[in-house]
């Protein structure tokens, strides 16, 4: 499944958020400062490019904490609604359940990032 899963995730979904996230890591890297953050940009671009199969697993520590609500702020909560919005948009029929909860495991890592390991 995991595979039939990938195909039509990366023809359907994948490849457009794979190249925003892409892109978006790129523009937070031009900066110093912004080079943590646009590492788990480019963290998110490979999970959106192939989401069957892998999982996200939290960790914890003091660092992850801040910067997390940091990047609550900045505009994680907005891509959290977005994934988790289009999660329910997904789920609204039998085929699309398991798009939706790979939509809403992109809610979970989008909304805490920072602390998270992608397995």
């Amino acid at each position: 499944m995991s595979s039939l899963g990938n195909i039509l995730w990366l023809i359907f979904i994948g490849w457009w958020s794979w190249l925003f996230w892409a892109l978006f890591g790129l523009l937070w890297c031009i900066t110093i400062i912004g080079i943590p953050v646009g590492k788990q940009c480019f963290k998110m671009a490979s999970l959106s490019l192939l989401p069957f199969g892998r999982e996200v697993v939290p960790s914890e520590n003091s660092f992850s904490f801040i910067v997390n609500i940091i990047w609550i702020i900045v505009g994680g909560l907005e891509l959290a609604i977005s994934y988790a919005t289009a999660g329910l948009v997904c789920c609204a029929t039998i085929i699309g359940i398991p798009f939706g909860l790979q939509c809403f495991k992109l809610a979970m890592l989008s909304l805490l990032p920072f602390g998270s390991d992608i397995r």
